[in-house]
């Protein structure tokens, strides 16, 4: 009779991954990054531990969307004033102080809104230009979930 596999957090060895946002569909690379934060890339994937890696964003001011999403993509927040409802469209945020903050929006509507998620949102390294200070960790170079295949050795 074939057992479940259930990796232990000792099993775990995260990596870092570095993923250049530039050109790149916001949605697209959204649900990418999620994936691979939540560790579904992974044949150890272990829904109750935070099996993910870390990923580290580069260029996040200078990703792309479709269409009339500039414009017409409105961020809400509330001051819990009354008449203090704000709002902030998709094209102010990239050209404002924070341009990182829409791609953080993204993928934190992508996780698990619970304890975990918070867990794994910490794992999420975003950067508006080309540099990041995370060169000590020796990050990868993210090219998707096909190159992960070759690099593991056959059994």
């Amino acid at each position: 009779m074939m057992k479940t596999y259930s990796a232990k957090a000792a099993d775990l060895k995260p990596q870092w991954y570095v993923i250049d946002a530039e050109g790149q569909i916001l949605g697209r690379l959204a649900s990418q990054i999620a994936q691979i934060l939540r560790g579904k890339h992974k044949p150890t994937f272990t829904p109750h531990l935070q099996s993910g890696d870390f990923v580290i964003v580069i260029n996040a001011a200078k990703i792309a969307v479709t269409g009339k999403r500039l414009d017409q993509k409105i961020y809400y927040r509330h001051s819990q004033y009354p008449g203090g409802l704000k709002q902030k469209t998709l094209r102010q945020t990239l050209e404002g102080k924070y341009p990182e903050r829409a791609l953080i929006h993204a993928v934190h509507g992508m996780v698990m809104h619970n304890r975990l998620g918070a867990r794994i949102m910490s794992h999420l390294k975003v950067y508006a230009g080309p540099m990041h200070p995370h060169q000590a960790q020796k990050p990868i170079l993210w090219t998707g979930p096909e190159a992960l295949l070759k690099q593991q050795p056959e059994a």
